[in-house]
């Protein structure tokens, strides 16, 4: 097996609504806001080469939305999906899988392009992976997460035939359709699904939106898009205490200027240990 980061795509997020309840003040020192008190957010996904297998896990936004809706965002930087997967000698068909943690759009939206008037899948020769309860959760929206969950990012994707689910599974139990295992969370959404690698003698954890960026490490920092924020405090801290103890290493989706962490125990709680770039540790 050999895996790689791939850069979907920068972009900045208010940095209250990635805060909830803590205060800027507290906030900013880990995360800065610009003047529009917006912070940076990256958008990492990770392409895994296995066997005859070529698995990415999410796929950023996308880039078939509208200027408007993108003006929301303020994409900054080079980086695109399509670009990070080519300069790695692969093409876009060649992925045999594209697995999703979930399906808001920041992570499903670069599985579906547009083509003139109709939207189609980006990748004609892979299986889309998803869990039934999360699916159903998604295309049957609450008021609080419609706006992340859009029908032109999901509905080309059943109508191609090629969705699938995984067997379902719980805690840190390997999945039987794709190499590694899974652990479900809820807190951020209903049965989001964080992938646990064995690689190169370390457990490698995609963390999704479970942990953000290294400024969500304490407990109380949790998002204010979490749907269950409670929640993901008690899903942080079993999750976190496990990665001190095992020396785990975090894969961080979202913060984009830190690629890899380990933490530790404190006598203020889990903090941040190291940060590594995917070259540190594995080149």
């Amino acid at each position: 097996m050999t895996i790689y980061p791939i850069e979907a795509g920068n972009f900045k997020l208010d940095g209250g609504a990635m805060f909830g309840v803590v205060p800027k003040t507290i906030w900013q020192k880990t995360n800065p806001a610009d003047e529009n008190n917006r912070i940076d957010i990256g958008a990492r996904c990770l392409l895994i080469e296995n066997k005859n297998r070529l698995i990415l896990i999410d796929t950023g936004m996308g880039n078939k939305q509208s200027e408007k809706f993108y003006s929301y965002y303020h994409r900054w930087g080079n980086f695109s999906l399509e670009k990070s997967i080519q300069k790695l000698g692969f093409s876009m068909d060649e992925v045999t899988d594209v697995f999703f943690t979930h399906l808001h759009f920041d992570h499903v939206g670069g599985a579906t392009y547009r083509k003139e008037d109709i939207i189609e899948t980006t990748f004609s020769n892979a299986n889309y992976w998803s869990n039934k309860e999360h699916w159903d959760w998604a295309v049957n929206p609450n008021y609080r997460e419609k706006a992340s969950f859009l029908k032109e990012n999901l509905q080309p994707i059943v109508e191609s035939g090629q969705l699938k689910m995984v067997t379902p599974n719980e805690n840190y139990n390997q999945c039987k359709e794709l190499p590694f295992g899974i652990c479900y969370v809820n807190g951020h959404t209903e049965k989001q699904m964080l992938p646990i690698l064995q690689y190169k003698d370390k457990t490698i954890v995609f963390m999704g939106d479970l942990l953000p960026t290294i400024g969500h490490i304490p407990l109380p920092y949790v998002m204010g898009y979490d749907t269950r924020p409670l929640i993901t405090i008690e899903e942080k801290k079993a999750f976190l205490e496990k990665a001190a103890i095992n020396n785990w290493y975090l894969f961080l989706q979202h913060d984009a200027h830190h690629e890899i962490i380990t933490v530790q125990q404190s006598i203020t709680g889990i903090r941040l240990k190291e940060s590594y770039s995917f070259n540190e540790l594995f080149n």
